[in-house]
């Protein structure tokens, strides 16, 4: 089994820096209400971290099955819940413009979901996660003169 360190350590007021053990480090902090919002919350974090890890995985995955992706872009919009104080669901929408058949990004997308190890973690705290996948086809083309044109199904 892998192990993962994080280290915390109080900066100023309710700021704090939380470090992997690996040079990377990242600042928390609250909005200005009760910060000073020189960083995300903790919160904002795991939300980024699902987003990122989701389109990591997505990535991946592509490059496994030899899928070449000419763009990638994943917004994640979560939901807090004032009863809980903590995530209640988030929605992913995923635009990707490739040059293969929508059953590959089909099955890409199908394998990123199931392989997310953060989206494993919040479908275990009971966070209700729905996708909104597009695709858009892009031909490859042999001469400049249709270059960057979309094809139309």
């Amino acid at each position: 089994m892998a192990s993962i360190t994080s280290k915390a350590k109080l900066i100023k007021d309710l700021r704090v820096a939380v470090d992997n053990g690996r040079a990377h480090s990242v600042c928390l902090d609250l909005p200005p209400e009760l910060g000073t919002d020189m960083g995300p919350t903790d919160l904002e974090l795991a939300v980024m971290s699902l987003s990122g890890c989701f389109t990591t995985i997505f990535l991946l995955t592509a490059k496994k099955m030899r899928v070449q992706l000419k763009d990638l872009e994943v917004e994640l919009h979560a939901q807090k819940s004032q009863e809980t104080g903590t995530i209640a669901s988030a929605e992913f929408n995923i635009k990707v413009k490739s040059d293969v058949h929508e059953d590959r990004i089909q099955r890409i997308f199908e394998l990123a979901r199931k392989n997310c190890p953060v989206g494993k973690l919040f479908e275990k705290a009971g966070v209700k996660i729905s996708h909104n996948l597009e695709h858009t086809k892009e031909c490859r083309w042999k001469d400049d003169k249709h270059k960057g044109q979309n094809l139309v199904d």
